[in-house]
């Protein structure tokens, strides 16, 4: 007789994770069919299908394709483990550390999710609404690299450098881009891009006569 009480106090918890197995479940059908065959030709119901959810069920969980984007972006730099990167900005105050931080949270980036950021990109060039969802991650982008660098003593960086230059020559080397071209068709693997970036960074900005 009591084994009934005993189950109802874990339905709540049981509803909550068959909602989120759903989430992931729609989001990770998006993902395909976005990729697969574009933003503007895929559909919520096309998604719902994949799913094997309805389309009610799809509204419900993102509310709309863009949200279905939001989310997927957001899962995107979780794989990536943005706490790990802060975690080696904080072991060490040294630059050159704190740069292989943060190329190494790119390289994650780029590596689980480089296929969706691509994705974002070309769609925002007829999508306003993802166009501003991809040029957000790129301000935040910024934002790390501006925090990081400010922290930095006086002469750390090269001294023909100013702080948005710096930020500008990171952006320049360390995006899908060269990670795209180096993977596919020059055929190397993330780590060798990761080590690469390090080194290529720290030649680029940091002042070889730093205290």
């Amino acid at each position: 007789m009591e084994a009934q009480p005993d189950r109802r106090r874990y339905d709540s918890l049981r509803r909550l994770t068959q909602a989120k197995q759903t989430h992931a479940e729609i989001a990770e059908a998006a993902r395909r069919l976005f990729v697969s065959q574009g933003w503007t030709a895929t559909t919520v119901r096309e998604v719902a299908r994949e799913a094997g959810v309805s389309v009610p069920t799809v509204y419900a969980a993102y509310g709309s394709k863009k949200g279905l984007v939001q989310a997927l972006v957001d899962a995107a730099d979780l794989a990536a483990d943005p706490a790990r990167m802060v975690a080696e900005l904080e072991a060490t105050p040294d630059p050159e550390s704190q740069l292989a931080g943060m190329v190494g949270y790119d390289r994650r980036l780029f590596e689980r999710a480089g296929d969706l950021i691509a994705l974002l990109r070309e769609a925002g060039r007829v999508e306003s609404d993802l166009a501003a969802v991809y040029q957000q991650g790129r301000l935040l982008a910024d934002r790390t690299r501006i925090q990081v660098f400010s922290t930095w003593p006086d002469n750390t960086l090269r001294v023909d450098l100013d702080l948005p230059t710096a930020v500008d020559i990171y952006a320049a080397l360390c995006n899908i881009d060269v990670y795209t071209t180096l993977t596919t068709e020059r055929r190397w693997p993330p780590q060798r891009i990761e080590h690469w970036w390090t080194q290529v960074l720290t030649r680029e900005l940091l002042n070889p006569h730093r205290p």
